[in-house]
């Protein structure tokens, strides 16, 4: 079974998409309630929003499977990124609105969360542990841009509204600093858009797991409100005429981060690669 789809690139960058899959297998969907099979959690249409980034040279890697099913911005031992926060399980019992996922008694317990990370959360991490350290061997340096999106208010996770653009590095410790002031710097530029650095969403799993700024790894978390490119409520509706306006900045964005990176990496093997 596919469980996510990966293009590589032709630069230092990869761009992973963990929780836009949609697929839920039959023997689980089985037990879940209308609310589960909705998925109002699901980082909808972020593929079709970055679109753009093979022309970048940025590979992709997107997962197919439903958050769900089991995140793959979650620790597989239950440590949670973000002490003071109510979070969601590796294997969600609840959405981010608090209604149960699972029917009464058919939570899924011990033995199929474990065959759930085989089954769906190690193949995407195999492949990203490998693609990111194939990249830094070819050119002396590695990226990930790890893409999420949220809706603007989630009174779950935090009070009020989220800025538009919500970049995480792990409260530093996933990229080095020139990136993220030179990636704050387009953010900033934008007089539609607003943005924070580390502030109410500051980096899950996988940035924090894979961000190694000492081995030439580098890794940074976007979260952007779906206010921005789509309709937050269902039936969660893509928004071309919000998303046009939004990706010129994204493309800005997503350019620099390729621009420092080809910065960083070893002349002979950009010119490889020219």
């Amino acid at each position: 079974m596919e469980t996510f789809r990966f293009q590589p690139g032709e630069t230092p960058v990869l761009l992973s998409i963990p929780h836009v899959g949609t697929m839920i297998p039959p023997d689980i969907a089985a037990t879940m309630t209308e609310h589960g099979i909705a998925q109002p959690d699901v980082d909808r249409h972020l593929d079709r929003l970055y679109h753009f980034a093979p022309a970048l040279g940025i590979g992709f890697l997107t997962a197919l499977c439903s958050r769900y099913v089991v995140d793959l911005n979650r620790d597989p031992e239950g440590i949670v990124a973000q002490p003071g926060l109510d979070p969601t399980e590796l294997c969600p019992l609840t959405s981010f609105d608090h209604a149960p996922i699972y029917r009464a008694g058919q939570e899924p317990d011990r033995a199929e969360i474990e065959r759930r990370v085989g089954a769906y959360w190690r193949p995407y991490h195999e492949q990203l542990h490998s693609e990111l350290r194939a990249l830094r061997d070819r050119f002396g340096v590695a990226v990930l841009f790890d893409a999420h999106s949220v809706r603007s208010r989630v009174p779950r996770f935090f009070d009020g509204t989220l800025p538009d653009f919500n970049l995480g590095t792990g409260d530093g410790s996933s990229a080095a600093q020139p990136l993220v002031a030179r990636l704050m710097n387009v953010l900033s530029a934008s007089e539609r858009y607003s943005a924070a650095l580390n502030g109410r969403m500051r980096g899950g799993y996988i940035i924090r797991n894979y961000g190694k700024p000492d081995e030439n790894i580098h890794a940074i978390q976007l979260e952007l409100t779906q206010s921005t490119y789509m309709d937050e409520d269902a039936p969660y509706r893509f928004r071309p005429d919000l998303a046009a306006e939004l990706k010129p900045g994204l493309e800005r964005l997503m350019s620099a981060v390729v621009e420092w990176a080809w910065q960083k990496a070893s002349g002979q093997r950009r010119a490889a690669y020219l």
